[in-house]
């Protein structure tokens, strides 16, 4: 996406400002050049971890209204920080029919773990992390599901006749669950076993992809106080201490290796060549008719006049 640095208010910046939006632009940067795109929360985890700002709430406000400003006056790419909760939805549109099936062609997909033995889902306990998975997930042609936290009722019943569904077609099913290492987020993975295997009438697959202590040793995402008020707190203490840590502390490149990881360890990779062979072939079909529009209307023509 072009950079848009548009400015709305005259602002004189501080010093300790300008440091500031000189290093965000530095990390936003970095990570455009590989097509990421960075929520305010992981932007922030970014500044935590180079030893940028302190881990405090007090920071994060500070770096929140200095963004925020330094958009408005036209120092940082208004594309560049993303709100991934709030998006317009409108429908689509094109030109004339051939842009259409060209658009076609580009979206065509089969379901590529239809041969497979084994269905795989990725659930993601936060919807800003949402985009991050999205990436991945799509080029590996993985359903994955923002779950806000507990997942609702509604949403673990459609899923255990979803996996049932699967079931019958003779193929197991593995959710990999992602979630803030803290008191909530640890007993989410929990839920997501126990719920998944009463609706779907047998025991289902849940493996914690990440957030993990063995992670949190490797990677070193900066840490906050676990919640005290929560009710989970007491078991959380005695096996991980009064700490906590978010998965948005964790770099997007990290979350996605670790998705693209997973997911190849339970997919047959000769089954998956075939099928992606296949869809190719198919895709390439709708791109002749694209190629070949005025040929397909000269011949609709010619049908429609009366012999």
């Amino acid at each position: 996406m072009t950079a848009a640095y548009e400015a709305f208010i005259d602002k004189k910046f501080a010093e300790s400002s300008l440091t500031i939006i000189a290093q965000a632009n530095t990390i936003i940067r970095e990570y455009a050049a590989q097509g990421f795109k960075l929520t305010l929360r992981q932007l922030y985890y970014q500044f935590v971890a180079r030893d940028l700002i302190d881990n405090t709430q007090r920071s994060y406000k500070r770096l929140g209204n200095i963004i925020s400003e330094a958009r408005m006056a036209g120092r940082v790419d208004w594309n560049a920080i993303e709100d991934r909760t709030r998006n317009l939805e409108s429908n689509p549109h094109w030109d004339d029919p051939a842009a259409i099936i060209e658009a076609a062609a580009r979206s065509f997909r089969i379901d590529k773990w239809e041969n497979q033995a084994c269905r795989v889902e990725v659930w993601i306990e936060k919807e800003a992390l949402i985009g991050v998975v999205e990436r991945i997930c799509r080029r590996l042609d993985v359903d994955f599901f923002a779950c806000r936290g507990y997942v609702s009722q509604s949403e673990q019943w459609a899923a255990g006749k979803r996996f049932a569904e699967y079931r019958e077609r003779g193929q197991d099913v593995v959710v990999l669950h992602l979630g803030d290492h803290d008191p909530s987020g640890i007993d989410m993975t929990r839920d997501n076993d126990t719920r998944l295997a009463l609706f779907a009438r047998e025991e289902v697959a849940v493996r914690r992809l990440a957030l993990n202590f063995d992670q949190i040793e490797t990677y070193g995402p900066p840490p906050n106080p676990a919640k005290l008020s929560d009710s989970r707190y007491e078991r959380y203490f005695a096996d991980y201490g009064s700490e906590s840590w978010e998965l948005d502390a964790l770099d997007p490149r990290v979350i996605q290796e670790l998705i693209g990881e997973a997911v190849t360890e339970y997919r047959d990779e000769d089954a998956w060549l075939a099928m992606t062979d296949r869809e190719n072939d198919e895709r390439e079909q709708l791109s002749v008719v694209t190629r070949r529009w005025a040929d397909v209307v000269a011949y609709l023509d010619d049908d429609a006049e009366p012999s």
